[in-house]
C-alpha cells in the first residue's frame, strides 16, 4: 500500500517537476515568496523539498518566523538542509489536520497543496488553515487551474494517475478552491497566471 505522502518520490520531485513543467512551478512560487512581508510570522503547508525556504531567505535574510508543515518525513529532511539564514524555522512532520500548532499567523502559504484532495477534504483543510490565519492576513496560493485547453486536460489526467499510483493521493480532479476563497470572503490583492492559465499564483487577503 502506498502511503499518502510524497516519501516515495521526494528525492526526484524537483527534477520531475522541472522535466514536465520547466521553470514554471518555481516561478509560480517565487511570485508568492515575493509577497512575504518582512518581520512576519508564516505558516507553510505542504512545502515539499523546502527550496521555497531559500527563496524567502534570499529576500529576507532574517526576521521571518516560519512554521513548516509537511506529512512526508523525507521532504522534511530535505527541507531541514536548506539555507534559512537568520530566520527561525520550526519543522513539523505531520499533516495540517494533526499538526495543531496552536498559533495564529500573519501569512499562510499553500504551494500546490489543494490539488491533492477531493472537494470535501479540501474544504475541511481550508477551514483548518483559515483558522490559523489572523484577520486581515495574507494567504499565498499557487496551484493548477481547470482550462478548456485539451493538452492541459490531458496533462491533469496523467498527473493524477501518476500521483495516485506513486503517492496514494485521493484526488482525481481539481477541487474548486476559487469558490472556497470567495465563500470565506477573501479578496484578491494580486494574481499571476502561468502556462496560459494552467497555473495561477494568487495573493489573497482575509477579511478583517
Amino acid at each position: 500500500m502506498v502511503s499518502k505522502n510524497y516519501d516515495t518520490i521526494a528525492g526526484i520531485y524537483d527534477r520531475l517537476a522541472r522535466m514536465v513543467y520547466g521553470n514554471t512551478i518555481v516561478a509560480a512560487q517565487q511570485y508568492l515568496a515575493g509577497a512575504v512581508p518582512p518581520d512576519t510570522h508564516v505558516l507553510i503547508v505542504g512545502g515539499g523539498t523546502g527550496w521555497i525556504l531559500e527563496e524567502i531567505t534570499r529576500i529576507h535574510a532574517s526576521g521571518v518566523s516560519i512554521t513548516y508543515v509537511d506529512p512526508s518525513a523525507k521532504m522534511i529532511a530535505l527541507s531541514r538542509a536548506r539555507n534559512t539564514g537568520s530566520n527561525r524555522v520550526t519543522f513539523i512532520n505531520s499533516s495540517i489536520e494533526t499538526a495543531r500548532t496552536g498559533e495564529v499567523y500573519d501569512v499562510v502559504m499553500t504551494p500546490f497543496l489543494f490539488d491533492n484532495f477531493s472537494e470535501r477534504t479540501m474544504r475541511d483543510i481550508f477551514e483548518i488553515i483559515d483558522n490559523h490565519l489572523t484577520p486581515g492576513g495574507i494567504w499565498l496560493y499557487s496551484d493548477f487551474q481547470n482550462t478548456r485547453a485539451l493538452w492541459q486536460k490531458a496533462m491533469l489526467k496523467l498527473m493524477y494517475l501518476f500521483f495516485r499510483v506513486s503517492c496514494g493521493i485521493e484526488a482525481s480532479s481539481l477541487p474548486d478552491t476559487e469558490a472556497c476563497f470567495a465563500d470565506h470572503k477573501y479578496t484578491i490583492q494580486s494574481q499571476k497566471a502561468f502556462l496560459n492559465g494552467f497555473i495561477a499564483s494568487t495573493v489573497y487577503v482575509k477579511a478583517d
